[in-house]
C-alpha cells in the first residue's frame, strides 16, 4: 500500500506593489479611453450626417454632383472626391514604396554605422516639415520640374486612361501627378521608419548561418532580410497610405483650381475628402449643410480607420516569415 502522498507546501504568495497597481490602472483606463474616443469620435460623425443623408436629393456613393448651397435641397455625391483621394494616395504609394524599401535597406544592411544613423535622422526629418510648406514648394519649385515628364506621359501614354487628358493641362502642374509626387515624400519618412525598424529585428542567427554558407550581401537580403520583414513593410506602406489619405493643405493647395469634374486621369485637379471640408468651412452655418461635408468626412474616417487597422494587423504578423 503507498504511502499517503505529503500535504504540498503552501506557495508563496505574490506581492503586488502599490506602484505596479497604478501603472496597471493607468495602462488599462489609457487603452479604455483612446477605444471610447474613437468611438465617440464615430458615433458623433455618424449621428449628425444622417439627417442630410436622408435630405440628399441624389445618390451620396454614386453621384458627381455637389451643391450644398442651399439647405432645402442638398445634392451631394462623393464619386469625383473618392477618385482624387485615392488616385493621388495611390500615385504617392506607388512611388514611396520602393524608394523607401530601398533606403531601409540600405541604412541597415550597407551602410556603416557612422553613415546610418545621421541618415536616418534625415529621413525622420521629413516628417517635421509643415504640410503647407510641401505644398508651397509642390506649386512653386516641383511643377515647373514636372512638366515636362507630365507632357510626355500625357502625349505618349495617352490611350492609357489615367494618362489621358484631365480636366486640367497635363503640364499646368496642378494636379495629381504633382499631388502624388508631393505625397510621396510627405509619407517616405513613415514607411522608411516601419521598414527599418522591422528589417533591423532580422535575428543575426539567421543572417550569420546564410553568411557562412557563402551567401553574398544581396543574397542574405533576399533569404532572410526580406522574408523576415516583408509584412512590416507592407504595414508600413499602409500606414503611409493611411497618411496620404487625410493630408489637407499641401493637396488644397495643389489641387483646388478646378471648379469641374475630373475625368478620371491623373493629370486631373480637384479635391480631396479632406480638402473639401476645408474649402468649404465658409458653408458651416446650417446643420444640414455641415451634415454634408460631415458625410464625406464620415467615409474618410471608416476609409483612415479601416486602412490603419489592416496596416497594424500586417505589421503584427512581421518576422513570422508568411506573406
Amino acid at each position: 500500500m503507498s504511502a499517503p502522498e505529503a500535504p504540498a507546501a503552501d506557495e508563496p504568495k505574490k506581492v503586488v506593489r502599490a506602484g505596479d497597481r497604478v501603472f496597471q490602472s493607468l495602462a488599462t483606463g489609457s487603452g479604455i479611453f483612446i477605444v471610447a474616443l474613437i468611438s465617440a469620435v464615430g458615433i458623433f460623425l455618424l449621428l449628425r450626417a444622417f439627417p442630410s443623408l436622408q435630405a440628399n436629393q441624389v445618390s451620396f456613393l454614386f453621384s458627381r454632383v455637389w451643391d450644398t448651397s442651399d439647405p432645402n435641397n442638398l445634392k451631394f455625391g462623393i464619386t469625383d472626391l473618392a477618385w482624387v483621394t485615392v488616385a493621388s494616395s495611390l500615385v504617392a504609394l506607388v512611388i514611396a514604396m520602393p524608394v523607401s524599401c530601398g533606403i531601409a535597406l540600405f541604412l541597415t544592411q550597407y551602410a556603416p554605422r557612422s553613415l546610418a544613423r545621421p541618415f536616418a535622422y534625415v529621413v525622420d526629418l521629413l516628417a517635421a516639415v509643415p504640410s503647407v510648406v510641401y505644398g508651397l514648394w509642390g506649386v512653386v519649385a516641383l511643377a515647373p520640374v514636372l512638366n515636362p515628364v507630365a507632357s510626355w506621359l500625357n502625349t505618349n501614354l495617352g490611350w492609357v486612361p489615367i494618362f489621358a487628358d484631365g480636366n486640367v493641362p497635363a503640364n499646368s502642374g496642378a494636379n495629381i501627378f504633382t499631388a502624388g509626387i508631393v505625397l510621396a515624400v510627405m509619407i517616405l519618412p513613415t514607411i522608411t521608419g516601419v521598414t527599418r525598424e522591422v528589417f533591423q529585428r532580422t535575428p543575426t542567427a539567421h543572417i550569420e548561418g546564410a553568411q557562412a554558407l557563402g551567401a553574398t550581401r544581396w543574397e542574405v537580403v533576399r533569404t532572410t532580410v526580406w522574408p523576415f520583414g516583408r509584412n512590416g513593410f507592407i504595414g508600413g506602406s499602409m500606414l503611409g497610405l493611411g497618411r496620404a489619405l487625410g493630408e489637407t493643405v499641401a493637396l488644397t493647395i495643389i489641387l483646388s483650381g478646378v471648379n469641374i469634374g475630373p475625368n478620371f486621369s491623373i493629370f486631373d485637379a480637384g479635391a480631396t475628402f479632406a480638402s473639401k471640408i476645408a474649402l468649404g468651412s465658409a458653408e458651416f452655418v446650417n446643420d444640414m449643410q455641415v451634415g454634408a461635408y460631415i458625410s464625406a468626412g464620415l467615409v474618410l474616417f471608416v476609409l483612415t480607420f479601416a486602412v490603419n487597422a489592416i496596416a497594424r494587423w500586417i505589421e503584427s504578423a512581421s518576422g513570422k516569415g508568411k506573406a
